[in-house]
């Protein structure tokens, strides 16, 4: 790290410690040329995700829509909000992890649909519905169907 007042490049580390709510490290440093004290800040670099919608248009991630879409789902259901925040965390990581820049809806929907059919099958129902845009009772009465029968092999 360079000095600022100096411009050495070496320094040692004489405190480090957890700022915005555990986000980024305070270290606090003292060059070893000029022996004055400066304080740094580390973050983790994120790679903005764009989400690629059915239309073709981008449109930069945000997991508060998931959240939206999922609160939604789980309305007059046994399901705690920290179980909700969990998969939300657990989509979010996924999508991080796979270190592509962009993502289709389709798979972020898919994601979403995975987790919840764990967390709450009739949740899971709901945000099926609305995300595949079934058109009558028929095409939800046989995605019931598929899914019991994906269920019981």
């Amino acid at each position: 790290m360079k000095c600022i007042y100096c411009g050495y490049t070496e320094s040692k580390v004489l405190d480090s410690r957890p700022a915005d709510e555990g986000n980024s490290i305070r270290r606090r440093r003292e060059c070893l040329q000029c022996g004055k004290r400066f304080t740094t800040y580390e973050m983790i670099e994120t790679v903005p995700v764009l989400v690629v919608k059915t239309d073709g248009t981008r449109q930069q991630f945000d997991a508060s829509k998931i959240k939206r879409g999922i609160v939604r789902s789980c309305e007059k259901r046994p399901v705690a909000m920290h179980d909700i925040d969990m998969l939300v965390s657990a989509v979010e990581k996924q999508i991080s992890n796979s270190l592509v820049q962009e993502i289709s809806s389709r798979k972020i929907g898919e994601l979403v649909m995975k987790g919840l059919k764990e967390l709450d099958q009739i949740a899971y129902i709901r945000f099926a519905s609305v995300y595949r845009q079934f058109r009558d009772v028929t095409e939800l009465t046989e995605f019931i169907k598929d899914e019991k029968m994906n269920k019981n092999e």
